[in-house]
């Protein structure tokens, strides 16, 4: 599969590109950079703009293989020189660049979310250019996205406070084909952030049908969640990483399940023993040879759950489940925080709960009051 290159990339090859024609005078309709993870990626330079003082160009993302919502989107630096005559390399975020309006993220709050590797990448290139022709005064970048604030409606930024447009981001400046790392990023950023406000607590889940039950079951806003999608170990790892002191998680049945068997990754890929693992609670609570056959059948965990309603088993497979999940949680957590899990059905709602998540009801109200 073909990777592609970050927002950060494109926007150090426009400034690049932008500051060579600024500074030489000359037209340039390809640029090379060297990203962070040691690629070259050469950029075709689109939408040339050029004054004595100042040059605006574009390149146009590309994602690859990657299903990235930015493909296909104009990266544009206007570069123009700067009033000091020291050289300083100033970056800004123009037009459908987000702004920062919450802490814990990579840039202060009032910053353009042009995160710190690519402010590095497009110094260091501009810088490059500078050396160049031997120019030592200082430089202004100006980085923007025309369609920045309508592609952001379909990103994580308006749940991480980014407004106003996209963020420019990209650790090794190269997007990995169904990369997991920017899931991981995701999850790390918004405990983070959660940290960073002040709570030593966490409500999880790994999934928006997870965050709209909580929100109609409970009232706890989905804002206030994290979403952890399959990466359930790696969610516990960085909260207790980040010293979180209690975490609640919520789920559906046909996700939490596995982790009753121990398996910290839920995407189907890694390990589906759902119905095994429902059959095997239902044998300990003595349900019937012939509802266990019809179990091993069904094709979805809600159809299972009917059947061992049917049993009249239902409670105590699920307080069965519930116990073996927090058991696989804490051992994951190795002691260092207070899990609790709260399991549901579409049909059924909630299933059951661990013993202390009675508790979870209390604080979660208090502060959607507080922040209400």
């Amino acid at each position: 599969m073909r990777y592609g290159f970050t927002t950060g990339s494109c926007a150090a090859a426009a400034a690049k590109a932008a500051a060579f024609m600024l500074l030489t005078g000359k037209q340039k309709t390809e640029i090379t950079i060297e990203t962070p993870k040691g690629i070259c990626y050469t950029a075709q330079i689109l939408d040339i703009s050029r004054t004595e003082r100042k040059v605006r160009c574009a390149v146009k993302k590309d994602g690859g293989d990657d299903p990235d919502i930015t493909t296909g989107a104009l990266i544009y630096a206007s570069v123009c020189y700067g009033e000091s005559s020291e050289q300083i390399i100033e970056i800004e975020g123009g037009i459908g660049v987000g702004r920062v309006t919450k802490p814990g993220l990579d840039q202060p709050i009032g910053a353009a979310a042009i995160n710190h590797v690519p402010r590095e990448m497009i110094k260091k290139e501009v810088m490059q250019i500078c050396g160049l022709v031997d120019y030592k005064g200082s430089i202004t970048v100006e980085i923007s996205v025309p369609d920045g604030e309508a592609i952001a409606k379909e990103t994580f930024n308006p749940r991480l406070g980014i407004i106003g447009g996209i963020s420019i981001l990209g650790t090794s400046g190269i997007v990995e084909p169904m990369s997991n790392q920017a899931i991981l990023d995701t999850i790390r950023v918004e405990l983070n952030q959660r940290k960073m406000q002040g709570f030593d607590y966490v409500a999880v889940s790994p999934g928006n049908y997870g965050l709209d039950f909580m929100k109609k079951t409970y009232g706890y806003d989905l804002d206030r969640s994290v979403k952890c999608s399959n990466f359930i170990g790696n969610t516990i790892d960085m909260a207790v990483e980040l010293g979180f002191k209690k975490l609640l998680l919520t789920g559906h049945i046909g996700k939490l399940i596995k982790v009753a068997g121990g398996i910290m990754n839920t995407h189907s890929r890694e390990a589906d023993c759902r119905m095994e693992l429902l059959a095997a609670f239902a044998v300990k609570e003595q349900v019937g040879p012939m509802q266990i056959e019809k179990i091993f059948d069904c094709a979805t965990t809600e159809e299972a759950v009917r059947i061992l309603d049917d049993s009249k088993k239902l409670k105590p497979i699920m307080d069965h489940a519930a116990t073996r999940i927090c058991y696989y949680l804490e051992k994951r957590a190795k002691g260092k925080i207070q899990i609790d899990c709260i399991l549901y059905a579409n049909e059924f709602g909630e299933l059951a709960r661990s013993k202390e998540a009675q508790s979870w009801f209390t604080l979660l109200a208090q502060e959607q009051a507080q922040l209400t």
